[in-house]
């Protein structure tokens, strides 16, 4: 039965797509017949097949060598465009990781968007992203990967500009759109130049081919930075960052997927192509140096922010940064690691936090406080999501972090030191969001807050629990370190690191000792981290600013030169035939005279040069 599952998973990305189909049974007419809910009640049974097959069909690929299936789709002359399907203990985990957090948020949003009647197309999209996201990670090529990474760009905007009638929603999707088809634009070049190159687009055989590959590195670098470009994008990296933050304007349960799966495609994807990426040091180095920058800039931009979504966000992108620190340094097992503990570590976050938001109808962090007293259980559910996030053993993200630290530890110390740096803030970040939300004197806005309903408490409680049971399931899957093997040096940095940070937020935003609210010393400095080092104003006054004047140049040549001239010829046909219609009398005789009179004046003009040379000649 096993076996049969795992020869099938392929069949995984289809449930939900069944689900979203038939959500589009809801329109208007039905929907006021029998409510918005049953079509997010068949989206979550869809769901839970995808998840019941890939836990079933675990077991069976677990430990093994992978497998693959190859589904024809076109073939023109040497042209083979096959979808490859790579079964393996990985792929399979990634489907387990993807359902079931898509479950989680499907289940959150039953209670989340109780009043909301749009639920057929809020759950139809979240089919859609679970979809592309089950078929990205069985796929094994490069170009089908592209066409997928494309349709959840579009879902990426659809999810977002969801509540179509508020302003900044709309802005937030368009804005979100836009900068991931600047990513999209560079990686559709890398697809297409790598092809002449390698002659594939599979990824398995990408890597076989870059073994061996005697490819000019210039070549190599620019094929490279715009494969790199992509995963850029989807990732949130400096500088395409800002579309996550505007992303935040859709519902919270989205991001619950949003901020946890969702942007770990471009860290797959990315993955998938270091052994590319290796055949250009530039590459490799270009991948470090913007990890880094969005990884230091995202903690300290978070520290910055009022807004608990925006918070947690920019420590979305920087834990997002430390995958292509990973990958740039030839880590793919860590940055792997990093993907899995930060989902499952933010997915507790974001549902304890917006369940807060939720019964308090606030997102500002300066309105929050005193709420650990009634609100335990969401409280634990943050806890437990903040310290599987940072380095703190025994939970996840201390692992993961221990697996990329030691794998710089001899070669990049200068790395290493970055590592424990963005340990230390990532840890000050998100104690000072859990000091402004639960810690404090109780605001207006948190005089009453109780625990909200069973369908949102439940997720949160089970993605806090599964994130203190994490390394359980990495033990038994031979994820963790042996303690004989085990860099104790290491881990005692990271240790430290995330004390320091835990420490130093809890007297800021916790302890008593410090007047509330805290500001920085310098208002510049502090400016700075609030409006994302001025990021969306650089790009006003270059990017953006830029294409406002070339568009501007254009519209003007295009008014006044191309629809010009047209309008000229125009207007002289109309003067012409407007002249002409007077003249027409219906004597043969004139229309003749007419005519001659014409043929005359072209004869003349056509001469002209003739008749002044011989005017010349004749005065000499």
């Amino acid at each position: 039965m096993n076996s049969f599952l795992a020869e099938t998973i392929w069949f995984v990305p289809i449930y939900p797509l069944v689900g979203m189909l038939l959500s589009t049974l809801w329109f208007p007419s039905i929907t006021r017949r029998t409510g918005p809910r049953p079509a997010g009640y068949v989206n979550a049974i869809t769901t839970f097949l995808a998840l019941v097959h890939s836990l079933l069909a675990f077991p069976a690929v677990a430990g093994q060598a992978a497998t693959f299936k190859f589904i024809p789709w076109l073939q023109v002359a040497d042209l083979d465009l096959t979808f490859p399907v790579m079964i393996s203990s990985l792929t399979v985990g990634a489907l387990i990781l993807i359902t079931g957090m898509n479950l989680a948020a499907q289940i959150y949003a039953v209670g989340y968007m109780e009043m909301d009647w749009g639920w057929a197309r809020f759950y139809a999209l979240l089919a859609m992203f679970e979809a592309g996201m089950c078929a990205l990670v069985l796929c094994d090529s490069l170009f089908f990967s592209y066409m997928i990474l494309e349709v959840l760009t579009l879902g990426t905007y659809l999810l977002v500009g969801l509540w179509l009638n508020q302003p900044l929603v709309v802005t937030g999707a368009r804005d979100a759109f836009l900068t991931k088809r600047v990513g999209d634009l560079f990686l559709l070049m890398g697809v297409l130049a790598i092809y002449p190159l390698a002659h594939t687009w599979n990824f398995t055989e990408l890597a076989t081919w870059a073994q061996t590959a005697q490819v000019d590195p210039n070549v190599m670098a620019l094929v490279g930075l715009a494969l790199l470009a992509g995963p850029m994008g989807k990732c949130a990296q400096f500088p395409l960052h800002l579309w996550l933050d505007e992303a935040m304007e859709g519902p919270f349960p989205s991001t619950i997927l949003r901020n946890s799966v969702v942007v770990a495609t471009g860290a797959w994807v990315l993955v998938k192509m270091e052994p590319v990426f290796a055949l250009s040091s530039t590459v490799m180095a270009t991948a470090i140096a913007i990890g880094a920058i969005t990884a230091l800039g995202g903690t300290l931009i978070s520290m910055g922010q009022i807004d608990v979504k925006r918070a947690i966000s920019y420590l979305v992108s920087a834990y997002m940064g430390l995958t292509f620190i990973a990958v740039g340094t030839g880590n793919n097992d860590a940055a792997l690691l990093i993907v899995l503990t930060h989902a499952l570590a933010m997915g507790a976050l974001v549902m304890s936090s917006g369940s807060i938001v939720l019964n308090n109808i606030t997102q500002d962090l300066t309105q929050l406080g005193g709420l650990w007293n009634k609100r335990p259980v969401t409280g634990l559910s943050f806890v437990a999501g903040a310290l599987g996030l940072i380095a703190l053993p025994p939970l996840g993200g201390f692992w993961s972090m221990l697996a990329l630290a030691d794998g710089v530890w001899q070669s990049r110390p200068v790395v290493l030191g970055l590592l424990l740096v963005i340990n230390a803030f990532a840890a000050f970040a998100i104690t000072r969001v859990f000091g402004l939300i639960f810690a404090g004197e109780t605001n207006p806005m948190t005089l009453r807050s109780p625990e909200n309903l069973w369908p949102v408490t439940v997720p949160m409680v089970f993605g806090g629990a599964f994130v203190l049971h994490l390394p359980l399931v990495m033990q038994s899957l031979s994820l963790l370190p042996d303690w004989a093997t085990l860099n104790k040096d290491v881990a005692l940095l990271l240790i430290w690191s995330s004390i320091f940070g835990l420490s130093l937020g809890a007297v800021v935003y916790i302890g008593t000792f410090i007047t509330k609210p805290v500001t920085l010393p310098s208002k510049a400095l502090q400016d700075l981290f609030a409006y994302d080092f001025y990021t969306p104003r650089l790009y006003r006054s270059s990017v953006v600013g830029s294409v406002d004047i070339v568009s501007r140049v254009t519209d003007w040549f295009d008014r006044y030169l191309v629809d010009g001239f047209v309008n000229l010829v125009g207007l002289a046909s109309i003067f012409g035939g407007e002249t002409l219609k007077y003249s027409t009398t219906g004597k043969t005789q004139f229309y003749v005279l007419t005519i001659a009179v014409g043929l005359v004046l072209i004869v003349l003009l056509m001469s002209w040069s003739f008749l002044a040379d011989l005017s010349l000649v004749s005065g000499n």
